[in-house]
């Protein structure tokens, strides 16, 4: 499959501070790539690198299999769309006007603006003026913007950080059309329900570097510890272990028929990021 991200030993620094101090990884066409860390962790810095909004400390940077120097031209920024926490919107223009304004920097046709509000549900909003909306709404906006003209590769720094359940449903579903239309999706998070949710791979990142990678079923079953809870139809709740004592228990309660269910005790991925970096997701 081809590789749309590569990266080689990424390092960035600020005034002699790494916020990136050694990234590799490679994002395959038609993913969903979860990038996971707290705030501060390097997620917007790599964001801006592989976007050309900034330059490399040292490393080697590829996307699209061409190097990010090449990226700053409008025709190769069609390829991609960003959505960081920077607005861009004109305030005094209404939803709709914003998006027609981007539309035709792209030449894109006027339905595209319809498809792009459809997309973020603020279609029956679309006369109202950015002003007046609230910070959610705002963020469904410039989401709007960014799918606006359908990107191979789409870029997501915290997209649904002001969003109620509602409408992050909303997104979440509008994403994975996305994604099986053949987008290719970055994603930066600190939300592990969302990473479980969306993504095919997820990378954890903390202080500038990547500590577990793979996808989300792989990692649960790495930091699992092989136990089971069994609940009986008394309530009662036991932790078994692959023992021969507790496979006894387990056939005991078997033949009598006293099991209400059974699962197996993977850990969460928010637990996960906590037991190999010893750091809370805020």
């Amino acid at each position: 499959m081809e590789t749309i991200i590569k990266v080689n030993n990424l390092q960035k620094e600020f005034q002699k501070d790494y916020a990136i101090k050694d990234v590799s990884l490679e994002i395959k066409k038609g993913e969903i790539f979860g990038f996971l860390g707290p705030s501060g962790s390097g997620k917007t810095t790599t964001i801006k690198i592989l976007t050309a909004q900034l330059t490399p400390t040292s490393g080697d940077v590829k996307v699209f299999n061409q190097d990010i120097s090449g990226f700053k031209s409008p025709e190769a920024r069609k390829r991609f769309g960003i959505l960081t926490d920077n607005s861009g919107l004109y305030s005094r223009l209404t939803i709709k006007e914003n998006l027609l304004l981007y539309s035709r920097l792209y030449n894109l046709k006027e339905n595209s603006v319809k498809l792009a509000l459809d997309f973020v549900n603020l279609y029956e909003e679309r006369n109202k003026r950015v002003s007046v909306l609230s910070k959610g709404m705002k963020q469904r906006v410039m989401l709007a913007r960014t799918i606006l003209h359908q990107p191979e590769l789409l870029f997501l720094d915290e997209p649904t950080s002001a969003l109620d359940p509602v409408n992050k449903y909303h997104i979440y579903e509008g994403l994975r059309r996305l994604n099986e239309m053949g987008t290719t999706i970055f994603l930066t998070t600190h939300d592990m329900t969302e990473a479980d949710t969306l993504c095919n791979r997820i990378a954890f990142l903390n202080k500038g570097k990547i500590c577990a990678i793979g996808t989300p079923k792989e990692l649960k079953q790495q930091f699992a510890d092989d136990s089971l809870t069994v609940e009986l139809k008394n309530g009662h709740q036991e932790i078994i272990s692959k023992g021969t004592e507790d496979a006894n228990k387990m056939y005991e309660w078997m033949q009598g028929n006293l099991i209400e269910r059974v699962w197996t005790n993977e850990p969460s991925l928010g637990e996960i990021f906590v037991q190999v970096t010893g750091r809370e997701l805020v």
